[in-house]
């Protein structure tokens, strides 16, 4: 298994908002995606939500395969799907897709106006789905005697630990997701600990949203 190296971006959930600008509705609306065929689709959902729309101009990202689309969707070209796909990309932004809809108002807003007012869209979608970091991580397994589990369980937070399963039995099985970079002192901290009973393993290299600052 290819071991994750760097850090990403990408937003935490579907986001939506809105604003007017000279009488034309604009609605930025954002979600998480991995593969062409989730943003594709829903391009597709909101194409049918706003069917009555001007316009519904899109952009995406993925991280696998380095996929970058856009689409200004009948608008001047160059005024609206590379105004949402320079947003994204200058935010560091990686697995998501933008649709950023238009009700025209019957005020044209020339050249430079529709760049800023889809870049506007693209921004405050973001803004509304929220951004998330994405580290390497591993997910790790340990069992340990119940004399020891309450000392392995009070230095976790330092570690900021995520997603812990315990399995309560003849031992204690902990099951956890910890940022990588921080692994080898979790177990040189255990190894001391608990006198080299308790060893972790990693089970699994994966990414996920961790902070680490306090």
């Amino acid at each position: 298994m290819d071991r994750p190296k760097e850090i990403y971006k990408t937003i935490r959930e579907a986001g939506t908002d809105e604003f007017t600008e000279k009488r034309s509705r604009f609605i930025g609306s954002a979600l998480p995606v991995t593969t062409e065929k989730e943003a594709l689709d829903f391009i597709a959902a909101m194409k049918s939500k706003y069917w009555d729309a001007n316009h519904n101009v899109y952009a995406y990202i993925l991280r696998e395969g380095g996929v970058q689309r856009f689409s200004d969707d009948g608008e001047p070209q160059g005024t609206a799907g590379i105004p949402v796909l320079e947003v994204l990309k200058k935010g560091g932004l990686t697995d998501l897709v933008v649709v950023v809809t238009r009700y025209f108002g019957g005020i044209l807003l020339g050249a430079g106006g529709l760049v800023r007012a889809y870049s506007h869209g693209a921004k405050i979608a973001v803004e509304a789905a929220g951004v998330k970091h994405m580290r390497p991580a591993f997910g790790v397994e340990l069992d340990t005697d119940y004399s020891l589990y309450g000392k392995i369980a009070y230095i976790l937070p330092k570690y900021h630990i995520r997603q812990q399963q315990n399995d309560f039995g003849v031992s204690v099985r902990m099951r956890f997701v910890m940022a990588a970079e921080l692994f080898e002192a979790f177990r040189a901290e255990l190894t001391d600990l608990t006198n080299g009973a308790v060893f972790p393993y990693v089970q699994e290299e994966l990414y996920a949203d961790i902070p680490l600052e306090d």
